[in-house]
Formats: C-alpha cells, sequence, structure tokens
C-alpha cells in the first residue's frame, strides 16, 4: 500500500457536488493499493498514521500524533499513488488493485484507524471526487508499505 499523508487545518471531499466528508485538524491521507497487498499493511500503515508524531507541541517541536492532538483523518482512495511514468507519456496503472480488491482493504484501513480512536471521514471509493485542502506548514509525507514475503 501507499499513502501520500498531508497535515491539514481543514479538508474534505466532494462528489457531484455534495460534501461526503470533512474534517479539521487533522491528516488528509490519499491511499493507493497495489496488486499484492492486503489487511497486514493496511494495519501498519493505520497504526503508523494514528501515532506519527507530525504535530507541533506548545514549543512548536513536531513532538505530537493525530491521537495526541484529537485529530481527524480523512481518507480517499487514489489508485493513481501507482501510476508507472517510467515509459511513454501515459501511466500504466498495472500494479494497482483491481477494484473488488482495493475496496474492501481501504475501508480495512479506514476501520483500523478509527479503532486507534481517530475520527475518521472519507470519500466515496471508485467515485469522481473533488478534494480541497489546506496543508498545513505543508507538510506532506509518503509511505510505503509492501506485502511481506
Amino acid at each position: 500500500m501507499r499513502l501520500l499523508i498531508q497535515r491539514v487545518s481543514e479538508a474534505s471531499v466532494s462528489v457531484a457536488g455534495e460534501v461526503v466528508g470533512r474534517i479539521g485538524a487533522g491528516m488528509l491521507i490519499l491511499v493507493g493499493v497495489g496488486q499484492q497487498d492486503g489487511e497486514a499493511e493496511a494495519e501498519w500503515l493505520a497504526k503508523k498514521c494514528a501515532g506519527l508524531r507530525i504535530f507541533e507541541d506548545s514549543r512548536g517541536k513536531t513532538n505530537l500524533s493525530l491521537i495526541d492532538i484529537h485529530g481527524a483523518a480523512l481518507v480517499v482512495s487514489q489508485f493513481t499513488l501507482y501510476a508507472d511514468t517510467r515509459k511513454g507519456r501515459r501511466p500504466s496503472f498495472i500494479r494497482a488493485a483491481l477494484p473488488e480488491t482495493a475496496e474492501p482493504l481501504v475501508r480495512h484501513f479506514v476501520a483500523r484507524i478509527a479503532s486507534h480512536g481517530v475520527p475518521v471521514e472519507h470519500g466515496r471509493f471508485g467515485a469522481d471526487m473533488q478534494v480541497a485542502l489546506v496543508n498545513d506548514g505543508p507538510v506532506t509525507i509518503w509511505f510505503e508499505h509492501e506485502p511481506d514475503g
């Protein structure tokens, strides 16, 4: 699985002009699922996100996690994180999981991050979504967890 995390002061996702998810301070998490990914990758990444210390404490040091600040997560599925642009001018998405595999894993990721006490909003899988955010910092971090074996 691949994640692109952005520390935000606010973020929302809309489908056909309707807001389907909105958060204040926290993380916008774009999630890409690869063909070989499973629940173990989703669980590892959810735990990592919940405990990642990227929020400032009272001294301005990045010592606080999403849990510590009582922040929220906005999770948006993003198969394009598996774009391969090494050849030609059109990205290939051959390493991205098919929707019937990816959708349950994105739902599992959402459930696992929520199990750490993080309020979670999410987009609509497979929909044409518009994402709005205010990147705080800016802080943007790439995570990848390859399947074991």
